[in-house]
């Protein structure tokens, strides 16, 4: 069992940063993989970014490449989003999310522990 707690959104203006923190608790944090996820309104969920566990890598959705970075600090059994470069586009509530998996790790499904998740609101 993995309990994760987000923290971090805000408002910021475009191309601004946020850094969104996710502090887990629970079982062994380093064996799974980990993910962040975002849901505007009215669309379904839709992947960020992942970091398999292992030391599998990290991977990013096109939208986000090049100015989103995915972390994990597996001592403090926490990961991160830094987001610079925001645009209003990237509005949404994020999710962090861990499971025992690597692959189907652009599916929301495929992840069986999740955060309550965190506002991110990008003005323009």
């Amino acid at each position: 069992q993995v309990q994760l707690v987000e923290s971090g959104g805000g408002l910021v203006q475009a191309g601004g940063s946020l850094r969104l923190s996710c502090a887990a608790s629970g079982d062994t944090f380093s064996t799974y993989t980990i993910a962040w996820f975002r849901q505007a309104p009215g669309r379904d969920r839709e992947f960020a970014a992942v970091n398999l566990r292992s030391g599998g890598g990290t991977v990013y959705a096109d939208s986000v490449k090049g100015r989103f970075t995915i972390s994990r600090d597996n001592a403090k059994n926490t990961m991160y989003l830094q987001m610079n470069s925001l645009k209003p586009e990237d509005t949404a509530v994020y999710y962090c999310a861990a499971g025992s998996i690597t692959s189907w790790f652009t599916r929301a499904a495929a992840y069986k522990y999740w955060g309550q998740g965190t506002q991110v609101t990008v003005s323009s």
